[in-house]
């Protein structure tokens, strides 16, 4: 299986480079996409949804960091020629993979690049686990773990069922919690067997397909009500759950 790239890059040379020198191929990816300033970039994640964005952060238009913040993206590398704090500082919390210095080595990019398709390999590996935890009920398509007698991981849990339809990550679990991300991320892991936005993911799923029972909500509504940031990410997201579209479900169980 490949998983998809955009690139973004405001200088020619270097983009031009990088997608000439990297083996996409070799490395389980397809380059699906580039883009050459932060507005054009966002509209390309909304409308590709790529598994990874590769990305700078001073672009024309908004910078690489904002237009993270306002996309779809579960992973991203930054290239930058600035080696600021406060831009790695934000970058950590968005999330990002790795921070690699310009001028960037053609093999630690591509070692960069193996370790985060090795990382998206072993979420996917325990997702497989995690669709196995199908209820026998429509109304709870994925059966979580709750009530895991550890105060962190409860109250976790506790977060994310009062904030799921809200923009909310592992930062603000995290903030909420007054713990470090790395170490709430490490912990949620192992007590639940799940990452942070597996886990979440899931919550939103399960809430989605019971707003579904309503007819009268529409798929753009519901995407909306479960925190995901755009209806084309919720069915992205809920066809990887339930191997359909949320229309195709909602057809499919409004016969039953």
């Amino acid at each position: 299986m490949s998983y998809t790239v955009v690139f973004v890059e405001d200088e020619k040379i270097v983009r031009d480079e990088i997608v000439s020198s990297v083996r996409w191929k070799l490395l389980d990816l397809e380059l699906v996409g580039t883009a050459s300033d932060g507005l054009e970039g966002e509209q390309l994640i909304k409308e590709l949804e790529p598994d990874i964005v590769l990305t700078d952060i001073r672009l024309p238009g908004i910078d690489g960091l904002t237009m993270l913040s306002r996309s779809p993206v579960n992973h991203a590398i930054i290239l930058s020629g600035h080696s600021d704090f406060n831009y790695m500082k934000k970058a950590i919390r968005l999330g990002v993979f790795d921070y690699l210095l310009k001028p960037v080595d053609d093999e630690e990019l591509e070692e960069t690049l193996a370790n985060l398709v090795a990382k998206i390999q072993e979420e996917d590996r325990d997702f497989e686990q995690l669709k196995s935890g199908k209820s026998s009920t429509a109304a709870e398509l994925i059966t979580l773990p709750r009530n895991v007698n550890n105060h962190v991981i409860d109250s976790t849990i506790g977060f994310i069922a009062e904030n799921y339809s809200s923009p909310v990550g592992l930062q603000e679990a995290a903030a909420y919690l007054e713990l470090s991300e790395s170490h709430l991320s490490r912990l949620f892991k192992e007590v639940t067997g799940l990452n942070f936005l597996q886990y979440l993911n899931a919550w939103r799923i399960n809430k989605s397909v019971e707003l579904m029972k309503d007819p009268k909500r529409n798929i753009g509504e519901i995407a909306t009500n479960c925190g995901f940031p755009t209806p084309g990410y919720f069915a992205k997201i809920f066809k990887r759950f339930t191997g359909l579209t949320p229309t195709q479900y909602r057809d499919e169980h409004s016969a039953l």
